[in-house]
């Protein structure tokens, strides 16, 4: 596990770099309405993923005082929630220091950080008796970086406020049957590889292991169809010569994740790749 998290920390560390020059703060799939075809820009489409995944999971009287986005990247959806809720105190937790000091920066200079701080951390070693607990713990596309999902769900329920609400999104396989076929099992395989990741599973086995730790209130959904055009948007941005210095400068692992793109596109089409949402309280 720690050999894992140290190869997740340095691809973070070197590539967010260039994510923050390609994309900006947001770090996660663009959100395209139901059907996927919203015609939106895709910098506008990461703000409705999070505004959609809100809306699905958290009833609009929510209370939020306090929040934790578990695998905070730079902070994007962190700050996001801080303005959401403007009464909430907030932290974010990543692998990457790289990524905690770029978000606190910008935590700064949107003037948040008297109530937003984000630190560099492995999410398993959080402890409700040091962090205390939250109304909202957000976890956006990092669950499918944590191998044991039941300890992970068991921490967040630990973490959770009597009351309080868990919203996932993260990359599963689909559900079997059908079996996946040796072209699916290699695709699945080398976007595990290249992009640092245990082995993927299914929506099912997700809400399952949310169960097996005590949460309660679940509900999962597929949104592979309204998130599946990011990837074409993420390819053309790679392929755009003005972006290329910044891909060598981030090194072999950064150009080995550029290479995973065309994997998670042959995913989605293929159906092999489900993108996965899931709610729950304690």
């Amino acid at each position: 596990m720690e050999e894992l998290n140290e190869r997740i920390r340095d691809f973070y560390d070197r590539s967010t770099p260039l994510w923050l020059d390609t994309w900006g703060e947001q770090m996660h799939h663009g959100y395209y309405g139901p059907d996927g075809k919203r015609k939106v820009s895709h910098q506008q489409a990461q703000l409705d993923m999070i505004d959609a995944l809100l809306e699905w999971g958290v009833a609009p009287t929510s209370d939020v005082q306090r929040f934790l986005d578990a695998g905070c990247g730079v902070g994007g959806s962190s700050r996001y929630l801080a303005l959401r809720y403007p009464d909430a105190e907030g932290i974010g937790v990543t692998l990457s220091p790289v990524q905690a000091h770029r978000g606190n920066g910008y935590n700064r200079e949107a003037g948040l950080s008297d109530r937003l701080n984000l630190i560099a951390k492995n999410v398993y070693d959080l402890d409700p008796e040091v962090t205390g607990r939250f109304d909202l713990i957000w976890s956006m596309e990092s669950a499918e970086h944590m191998e044991d999902k039941v300890q992970l769900f068991r921490l967040f329920r630990s973490l959770l406020r009597p009351g309080g609400k868990l919203l996932m999104a993260t990359w599963c396989h689909r559900d079997e049957p059908p079996y996946l076929s040796p072209s699916d099992q290699y695709t699945l395989q080398q976007i595990c590889d290249l992009y640092h990741l245990p082995p993927l599973v299914s929506v099912s086995e997700l809400e399952a292991a949310a169960a097996e730790a005590g949460l309660t209130n679940l509900r999962t959904d597929d949104w592979s169809d309204s998130v599946e055009p990011f990837w074409g948007a993420v390819i053309r941005s790679g392929l755009d010569p003005r972006n290329w210095p910044g891909l060598v400068r981030a090194g072999k692992g950064t150009i080995m994740g550029a290479w995973a793109m065309k994997y998670m596109r042959k995913g989605f089409a293929s159906g092999a790749i489900r993108y996965g949402v899931l709610t729950a309280s304690r």
